[in-house]
């Protein structure tokens, strides 16, 4: 089985569960460190051409992250592509499923099982916490309806704000967002990547919490240690 993966939390998960099946993945699959495969470009460019020239039994997307016309131009290469759809913690677990399957894992990784057990029932506060949570600035873009961040927040205790906005990742003032007056702002380092140099200062006198993208926005191995990750950073933020 040879595989291109054109999404980093899902490059993740086939790397350590069916070793040597990855044979390309894109620019942004930082995971697991050290990969060593042919890069093919960005979730949003890929290179048709690298990934037809790896000759792929399957390709694997995403159908948030990767842009529908360059999966169509793949098909028409007579590559077999699986598009997942995640918005929200159960779902992830059986797209994963499915595309570990698919990928000729037969024996159910323990990674996931572990990811799992720990979501059945993660530790949430005594009191639910009203976040926003920019994932862009110049303009302030936020999280909003139907996504697996506002899942994975939801979880543990965190209600963001603009859940039910038409938009699933609605352009929000500045202004806007100071006046809904969050209890904490959530600012991770995907895909823009917020600094404590670059965003608290815009949220003067809200607590900041600066969180890992990869444990609020990525599908695989990281939902195992998730929970505990972005809790505490959460905590933290509102000592």
């Amino acid at each position: 089985m040879r595989v291109v993966s054109l999404v980093p939390s899902l490059t993740e998960a086939v790397a350590v569960s069916a070793p040597g099946a990855l044979v390309g993945a894109t620019d942004w699959c930082s995971h697991p460190v050290g990969l060593d495969v042919t890069r093919v470009g960005g979730t949003k460019n890929p290179k048709a051409d690298r990934i037809v020239a790896l000759a792929p039994d399957l390709v694997i997307a995403n159908e948030e992250e990767n842009r529908a016309s360059d999966l169509d131009d793949l098909r028409t290469a007579g590559i077999e592509v699986l598009v997942t759809e995640v918005r929200d913690v159960p779902q992830a677990f059986r797209e994963l499923a499915r595309v570990l399957d698919a990928c000729g894992v037969r024996a159910r990784p323990r990674w996931l099982d572990e990811a799992e057990r720990t979501w059945s029932s993660p530790s949430a506060p005594d009191r639910r916490t009203t976040a926003v949570v920019p994932i862009w600035r110049r303009p302030w873009m936020v999280l909003g309806r139907d996504t697996f961040a506002g899942d994975v927040l939801a979880r543990l205790g965190v209600d963001h704000l603009y859940a039910a906005h038409e938009d699933r990742y609605p352009r929000i003032p500045l202004d806007d967002l100071l006046a809904a007056a969050p209890d904490v702002v959530v600012l991770p380092d995907e895909p823009y990547r917020f600094t404590a140099d670059d965003g608290p200062e815009a949220f003067p006198g809200l607590p900041c919490a600066l969180v890992s993208g990869r444990h609020l926005t990525w599908y695989g191995p990281s939902l195992t240690e998730a929970p505990r990750v972005l809790s505490e950073a959460l905590r933290a933020a509102r000592r």
